[in-house]
């Protein structure tokens, strides 16, 4: 039997660049596509660059997310005063919702004296 004195690594490299590529393509749909929103179009709306804060979610099924963790009324309330009152708050509501959710989430917004807010929509364009 022949003795073998070298090791190919060739098919190795191959196989851990593809794995790399799954994963980075698999940590970019991740990052990008959380909860699913409709978000409501607004025809005067500002470009904002980076929306910096905590960020709250209402989808379609009324579910509330907190940084991306699904919350009852209850548990944002608390959240929300564990906050400093500059915090920045980023809101995204799915345009389905009814108007009594979102307030409710503002009145807890008011509750805590979190007053820099600002609501995401599709520009119109």
């Amino acid at each position: 039997m022949k003795r073998f004195d070298q090791v190919n690594v060739i098919p190795f490299i191959d196989i851990m660049l593809v794995l790399l590529a799954i994963v980075l393509t698999t940590a970019t749909f991740i990052y990008q596509g959380k909860i699913s929103l409709d978000l409501p179009e607004a025809e005067h709306a500002e470009t904002l660059s980076d929306l910096v804060g905590v960020e709250i979610a209402i989808d379609a099924e009324e579910q509330i997310f907190f940084n991306q963790a699904a919350v009852d009324t209850e548990a944002l309330g608390r959240e929300l005063a564990l906050l400093t009152t500059q915090t920045p708050v980023v809101l995204y509501v799915d345009k389905s919702v009814p108007f009594d959710r979102f307030v409710t989430v503002i009145d807890l917004l008011k509750a805590n004296k979190l007053e820099k807010l600002s609501i995401v929509a599709r520009g119109n364009r």
